[in-house]
């Protein structure tokens, strides 16, 4: 999990606070809740991360290097509370400490409270070093409280743009508040901050302080702080109160650090399973002779495969595309049959007198579905086109990683079963790959003959996800979107990102089978209007959100982020990317846009994206209810009129063009079944304002994307 936040709570400090319930219920028998975040660590643990307690000794550097985010939660002397015992004062080098911490970019969430004076800490010279200061009062505001209780007060939200953090490169906003709607203070004091924090609530103007902030946001360095003027609301018995377990989620992953992306190099394989340093460069130097090899031959190919160049060349140059597999094949023992097979139909391609290359044998013989290993790595060796990038069949290599953690392994176990399914991550390529193409699949291959059956198929995850959060930051920070801060970090963590499209690639292509087919799901090789293969693609992506969004209360913790990338690739990446004819992915985009906008979930006001987080999903599942009714009802139709009925679906949100003949209705169409195909224009549902737009100013970006590398 290591694209999650680590947390470190200090229960070294007299804190009053504790994670461990059952030092909570040894601190306080008769009510362990005002004493036990455990809660408040099961929700971040749902979350993903991880979360442990520093219990004794100093805060050093050596303590907090390991973490991403160092919570202290209201440190004080035992004369005021119950406490997990130790000294509330901090060292003069455990600030230093904390401070060097946060400014390389560690997070800090500090938790206060209410005459903070008293409690004989020195929180107070802690915070002045992020200039922040929590003022000695109890706020009151009989007019704006919880249960009629003064002191319980109900915070004022900060709305608009005054609520949002730019952050990130690309000047991506957060929202702190996401899904944020109230939270309660009980016996709160007050702060102080910077002109440049930002100020999450504050007290009304019935309060007495009246207008004071109650909990800001702040950078320091490269890190990031949040501090709170009550402790109470997190806890066992409050944090399921009103909206406190969101913004509690909210704070602490919008101040965890993200880690850098480890190299392609080192990502994914234990290191007890990865050859030693001296044999992995002895791959590298080796892929790189043969990619050279294949480069050379590939000018001397036609579109089928075929020799047509300098024959003698090629013939020297496939000898040396042999040579090296058979040299690199000890490296991979694991597919010591398949790379055997590859030199034999290298060598029968040239015996036979170059002509279509036919690796039926070879292709067979490679099963990578049969060894779904998390690291294990293949070297690829087939002519083919590939999907997405280079229409002609070349003779291409590949060197690529299997990406396979546990956690997926057991959720395909458990009930998400797609044996052919082989998420897998790149480590080298040929110029085939230096292209949109995010596949290898075994049906792209030259053969003399198609197999019965195909029973495995390869999806790039690391490309998927490097396009993806390219093309989502660039968008985000064009339309002014705030992001939700687990949102922004799925854009900003690249290993997060990939294990995310893994998750969703998983449920996404197993669905083409599942539910009420009217037609053949596969049917990309079918005659037929577009929009069906537009409206297929959207199902199982609509089928693969209200999946996750059953594994998130399920606990599974990639289900959330599943459900962002769903949304951002299909909202931003697909409409405006690749040609407009007949792109149908690119349509299911628009689809998805237009339904949400139409709802009220999306809006486009001031020259700003605005989403309301709390609609998405129950619009999702709105729309996936219609195109299910739409299937299944399609059962009952014949194919004319199931076509029909799917133009009218489409036709509802996005406008057609306007000079199409299928919106004139059946009467306006030939009776052909060929010639109905035919009637169907380039773009028959055009780009709207909004999207054309949005496309010229994301060009650069999309085109940024092509052959893109993690």
């Amino acid at each position: 999990m290591k694209a999650f936040p680590s947390v470190l709570f200090d229960e070294a400090h007299s804190e009053a606070w504790t994670t461990r319930r059952e030092v909570a219920e040894a601190m306080n028998p008769a009510h362990p809740d005002d004493n036990s975040y455990a809660e408040a660590a099961g929700v971040l643990r749902r979350l993903g991360h991880t979360v442990a307690a520093h219990v004794e000794g100093e805060v050093t550097p050596g303590v907090l290097e390991a973490s991403d985010v160092f919570v202290v939660a209201h440190p004080s002397g035992e004369r005021w509370e119950r406490t997990t015992g130790g000294s509330p004062v901090f060292s003069v080098a455990e600030i230093d400490a904390v401070e060097a911490y946060v400014a390389a970019g560690g997070g800090l969430v500090v938790l206060a409270e209410c005459e903070q004076e008293k409690y004989g800490t020195n929180l107070a010279e802690l915070l002045a070093r992020f200039g922040v200061a929590v003022e000695h009062a109890t706020v009151q505001d009989p007019a704006n409280c919880h249960n009629g209780v003064a002191t319980w007060v109900l915070g004022v939200l900060a709305d608009g743009q005054t609520r949002e953090i730019t952050t990130g490169p690309g000047g991506t906003r957060q929202d702190l508040l996401a899904e944020v709607r109230q939270a309660c203070f009980y016996r709160a004091g007050t702060l102080t901050a910077p002109g440049d924090a930002t100020v999450l609530f504050s007290t009304s103007p019935t309060a007495g302080p009246a207008g004071r902030p109650l909990a800001v946001a702040l950078r320091h360095g490269h890190g990031r702080v949040v501090v709170l003027a009550d402790s109470d609301l997190f806890g066992d018995d409050s944090i399921a109160d009103y909206d406190h377990g969101q913004l509690w989620a909210n704070l602490v992953t919008w101040a965890a650090r993200v880690p850098e992306h480890a190299s392609s190099r080192t990502a994914g394989r234990p290191e007890a399973e990865r050859a030693a340093e001296g044999a992995a460069e002895g791959v590298a130097e080796g892929f790189a002779v043969l990619k050279a090899a294949v480069e050379r031959l590939r000018p001397l190919q036609a579109k089928d495969g075929s020799i047509t160049g300098d024959k003698d060349l090629a013939v020297e140059l496939i000898a040396e595309v042999s040579d090296r597999v058979v040299r690199l094949a000890p490296h991979f023992p694991h597919d010591r049959e398949y790379l055997d097979a590859v030199a034999a139909d290298l060598r029968r391609w040239v015996s036979d007198g170059l002509g279509v290359p036919d690796f039926l044998d070879s292709l067979n013989a490679f099963h990578p579905d049969t060894q779904r290993e998390d690291g294990l790595e293949h070297l690829v060796v087939f002519p083919m086109y590939t999907q997405n990038g280079n229409p002609n069949r070349n003779l291409e290599a590949v060197w690529i990683r299997v990406v396979w953690p546990d956690w997926l392994a057991e959720l395909e176990r458990g009930g998400y079963d797609n044996p052919m399914f082989v998420p897998i991550a790149f480590e080298d390529f040929t110029s085939g790959y230096d292209t949109n193409s995010a596949v290898l699949f075994p049906e792209t291959v030259a053969v003399r003959q198609t197999p019965p059956r195909f029973t495995w198929g390869g999806i790039f995850c690391d490309r998927e996800a490097a396009r993806f959060r390219a093309v989502s930051e660039a968008a985000a920070a064009t339309l002014k979107l705030a992001l939700p801060p687990d949102a922004a970090r799925l854009l900003a963590s690249q290993d997060l990102a990939q294990d995310t499209f893994v998750l969703w690639d998983l449920v996404h292509d197993r669905t083409h089978s599942h539910g009420d087919l009217p037609f053949d799901p596969f049917m990309i090789k079918q005659r037929m209007p577009y929009w069906l293969y537009s409206l297929e693609e959207l199902r199982c992506d609509l089928t693969a959100f209200g999946e996750a969004v059953k594994l998130e209360v399920a606990g599974v913790p990639h289900a959330r982020y599943v459900q962002y990338a769903i949304l951002f690739d299909r909202l931003f990446r697909f409409p405006i990317t690749g040609e407009r004819v007949r792109n149908y992915d690119g349509l299911g985009g628009q689809l998805l846009f237009a339904y949400l906008h139409r709802k009220g979930v999306v809006r486009w006001t001031d020259n700003r994206l605005t989403i309301d987080w709390t609609r998405v999903a129950d619009a999702v599942a709105d729309l996936r209810g219609e195109v299910e009714t739409l299937y299944r009802d399609g059962i009952d139709r014949s194919k004319m009129a199931h076509w029909l009925a799917a133009h009218r679906l489409v036709a509802a949100y996005v406008e057609p063009h306007p000079a199409s003949v299928w919106h004139q209705g059946v009467q306006a169409l030939p009776t052909e079944q060929k010639a109905m195909v035919d009637a169907v224009l380039p773009d028959e549902f055009p780009l709207s304002m909004f999207y054309e737009a949005l496309r010229r100013k994301l060009a650069d970006v999309v085109e940024s994307t092509r052959g893109i590398r993690a």
